[in-house]
C-alpha cells in the first residue's frame, strides 16, 4: 500500500486570507440578518440610542455626584482649618509666664512637650481625632523650616510647587488642592487626598516668626464611596437599556408580527394560492390592514378567475379557427397549385394573379402554422425531439435558410464558428427554427449592415449570439420583444410578413429546452439576440460561454469611463483648441 500523501501545511498568509474570508462570510450573514428582520433593527437602534443617551446622562450625573461631594467635604474642611487656626494663634498668643518652656531654634513639636507648639500641637490632634479625618502639620519658616505633625503622615505628601505657592500669598489666605497623601510606614500606600494649606503670622508676639498649617484630608472613603455610586449608575444603565430593549422589542413585536403574517400571506398568494386570508383580530389600524388584504386578495383571485376564463376562450378560439382553417386552406392550396403549375399557358395577368396567390397561401400557411404552434405551448402539449447533434450544423442551416432574404435587403453573414464540434442534446428543429426567427428579425431591423452570427460552448452550456448594428432597443424593450403581436416600432412599415409570434415561440422552444433566449440593444448601436442551452437536456443551466453585451461595446464603455474624468476640454471636442 502506497504510503497516504502528507497533507500541504499552509503558509501564514493563507491562514490569514481564509480568517479574513470566514470573518467576511460571518459579517455578510450578519448583515443578511439585520436588513432581513425589522425587529432585530428596531430594537438594535432602541439599544444604541438608549446606550447613548443613558451615557451622557450617567457620565453628567456622575460629576454632578463627585463635585457636590468634594465641595461638600471641603468646605467642611476650610471649616475646620479656619478653627484650627484660631485655635493655634491663641496658643501662641499666649502670655510668656504662662509658657514653661521657650521655644528653642530646631526644637522638634511634638505631643507632651510644654512649648505654645506643642500645646497647639496636642490640641489639634485632640480635636482631628482618628487619622482617617484629617491631619494637620505645622512648619515653623524661622525655626530651619522643620515639619511637626498631629498624627504619622510624612511630609513629602505636600508638593514643594504648591509650598512656594502658599509663601507668595498673604497671611490667613487659604489654598487648595488634591494630591496622593503618604504616611510613614507605607510609602506605597498612598492614598487620595486633600490638602488646604495657610499662613500664620506672629509678627510682634514674642514668638515672633511665620507658620505654614497644613490641613491633609483623606479622601479614601470618599472614592470608595464614589465608586460604589459609579458602580451602581452603571448597573442601573445596563438594567434600563436591557429593559427598553425589552420594551421596544415587545413592542415591535406586535407591530411585526401581523406584518410578517400579511408578508407570508402575500407570498403564498403570489404562489397561486388565491385563496389565502388573513385573521381579523380588533379594530385597529393593523385590523383594517388586514381587512384592506383579504378584499384584496378577493378582488385579485375574482379578477384572475375571469381573466383565465377569457384566456381559456381565446386560446380555445384560436385552436379551434387554426384547426378548422386547415381544411378549406389545403382545398385551396389544392386548388393555387395546379394554377401555379399551369400559369404559363395563362395570359401575363392571370399568371402574375396566380404567383400572387401562391406567395399569399405561403404567407398564410406560416401564419397559420405560428397560431397552432402556439396554441399547443397554451395547451402544455408541445415536447420535445431529442437528439446529439452539432450546433455548428444548426446554424449553418439556418444560415442557408434566410441567405435569399438576406440577399434582398443586401445584408451579409459574418460567421464566427469555432473549429471543433459543438455536441448538445436538442431539438434540432425547434432550435433551427429560433434561429431564422433570430436571424429574419435582425435582417429586418439591420438596415443593411452585416449581421455577426457567433457560436461558443464550454462544458455545461451552448450559445449562439445573432448580433445586428441596426436601430437597437430603447431602455426597457430588452423583455417586451418576446412579448405576442409587441413591435418596436408600430409606424415602422413591415417589410417581411408574420404574425408578430416569432420570438414568442422562439422564447417558448428556449425555455421548453430549459435555457435561456436574451435581448441586449442599444439606440444607434443594433442589438444581439444570444440563445444559450444546457448540452445535456435537462440539466439546469447556470452560465452562458457567451457574452450578453457585444465585447466591442462593452470595450467602448470602459474606455469611456476611464477616459472621459481626464481628457482636457480640447481632446474631449474632438483635438478642437479650447478658447
Amino acid at each position: 500500500m502506497p504510503p497516504a500523501p502528507k497533507k500541504r501545511r499552509r503558509t501564514p498568509r493563507q491562514l490569514l486570507r481564509g480568517v479574513r474570508r470566514r470573518t467576511r462570510r460571518a459579517a455578510g450573514r450578519v448583515r443578511r440578518v439585520f436588513w432581513r428582520s425589522l425587529q432585530l433593527r428596531v430594537v438594535t437602534s432602541t439599544m444604541v440610542i438608549s446606550i447613548v443617551v443613558v451615557a451622557v446622562l450617567g457620565v453628567f450625573l456622575m460629576q454632578q455626584i463627585v463635585r457636590t461631594t468634594l465641595e461638600t467635604r471641603e468646605s467642611a474642611a476650610k471649616s475646620e482649618a479656619q478653627a484650627d487656626r484660631n485655635a493655634v494663634l491663641g496658643y501662641l498668643n499666649q502670655p510668656a509666664e504662662a509658657a514653661k518652656q521657650p521655644v528653642e531654634s530646631g526644637q522638634a513639636l511634638q505631643p507632651g512637650g510644654s512649648s505654645p507648639l506643642s500645646q497647639a500641637t496636642e490640641a489639634l490632634a485632640r480635636r482631628a481625632g482618628s487619622a482617617s479625618r484629617y491631619s494637620v502639620i505645622i512648619r515653623n519658616e524661622g525655626l530651619s523650616g522643620e515639619f511637626y505633625g498631629t498624627t504619622n503622615i510624612d511630609p513629602v505628601s505636600i508638593p514643594a510647587r504648591q509650598r512656594d505657592e502658599l509663601f507668595k500669598k498673604e497671611a490667613g489666605e487659604d489654598s487648595t488642592w488634591y494630591t496622593p497623601l503618604y504616611y510613614k510606614g507605607q510609602p506605597d500606600q498612598p492614598v487620595p487626598g486633600m490638602i488646604i494649606g495657610t499662613r500664620l503670622d506672629t509678627w510682634g508676639t514674642r514668638l515672633d516668626s511665620s507658620y505654614e498649617i497644613y490641613h491633609l484630608v483623606p479622601l479614601d472613603k470618599e472614592e470608595k464611596t464614589l465608586a460604589s455610586v459609579q458602580q451602581m449608575i452603571i448597573l442601573v444603565g445596563a438594567g434600563l437599556v436591557l429593559l427598553l430593549a425589552a420594551i421596544s422589542s415587545l413592542v415591535t413585536r406586535q407591530v411585526v408580527t401581523p406584518v410578517r403574517l400579511a408578508r407570508q400571506a402575500a407570498e403564498r398568494l403570489a404562489a397561486g394560492r388565491l385563496d389565502e386570508r388573513l385573521k381579523v383580530r380588533g379594530e385597529d389600524d393593523l385590523a383594517r390592514l388586514a381587512t384592506s388584504f383579504n378584499e384584496m386578495a378577493a378582488n385579485l383571485a375574482l379578477k384572475i378567475h375571469q381573466l383565465e376564463e377569457l384566456s381559456q376562450v381565446q386560446r380555445q378560439f384560436v385552436s379551434d379557427v387554426s384547426h378548422e382553417l386547415r381544411t378549406p386552406l389545403t382545398t385551396v392550396r389544392m386548388a393555387a397549385d395546379l394554377l401555379y403549375d399551369a400559369r404559363e399557358d395563362f395570359d401575363p395577368m392571370a399568371a402574375r394573379s396566380a404567383e400572387l396567390m401562391q406567395n399569399q397561401l405561403n404567407r398564410f400557411e406560416a401564419m397559420l402554422a405560428d397560431l397552432l404552434e402556439i396554441s399547443r405551448y397554451d395547451a402544455g402539449a408541445a415536447d420535445l425531439d431529442v437528439d446529439s447533434v452539432d450546433v455548428r450544423d444548426v446554424v449553418l442551416r439556418a444560415v442557408a435558410d434566410s441567405e435569399a432574404l438576406a440577399e434582398r435587403h443586401s445584408t451579409r453573414f459574418d460567421l464566427r464558428l469555432p473549429g471543433e464540434p459543438c455536441m448538445a442534446e436538442m431539438d434540432s428543429r425547434r432550435v433551427e427554427r429560433i434561429l431564422r426567427n433570430l436571424l429574419f428579425n435582425a435582417i429586418e431591423h439591420g438596415e443593411g449592415r452585416d449581421i455577426v452570427v457567433s457560436v461558443a460552448a464550454d462544458r455545461d452550456a451552448v450559445a449562439v449570439a445573432v448580433r445586428d448594428h441596426g436601430v437597437g432597443l430603447k431602455p426597457g424593450e430588452e423583455n417586451l420583444v418576446f412579448d405576442r403581436f409587441w413591435r418596436a416600432d408600430p409606424s415602422r412599415a413591415r417589410t417581411i410578413g408574420g404574425t408578430g409570434l416569432g420570438l414568442a415561440i422562439s422564447r417558448e422552444d428556449a425555455i421548453l429546452h430549459g435555457g435561456w433566449l436574451q435581448a441586449w440593444g442599444s439606440h444607434g448601436e443594433g442589438s444581439q439576440f444570444r440563445l444559450s442551452l444546457p448540452r445535456v437536456a435537462g440539466a439546469v443551466l447556470r452560465g452562458s460561454p457567451l457574452p450578453l453585451v457585444p465585447p466591442e461595446v462593452e470595450m467602448r464603455r470602459t474606455w469611456r469611463g476611464h477616459m472621459t474624468p481626464v481628457l482636457s476640454p480640447a481632446v474631449a471636442d474632438g483635438g478642437r483648441d479650447a478658447d
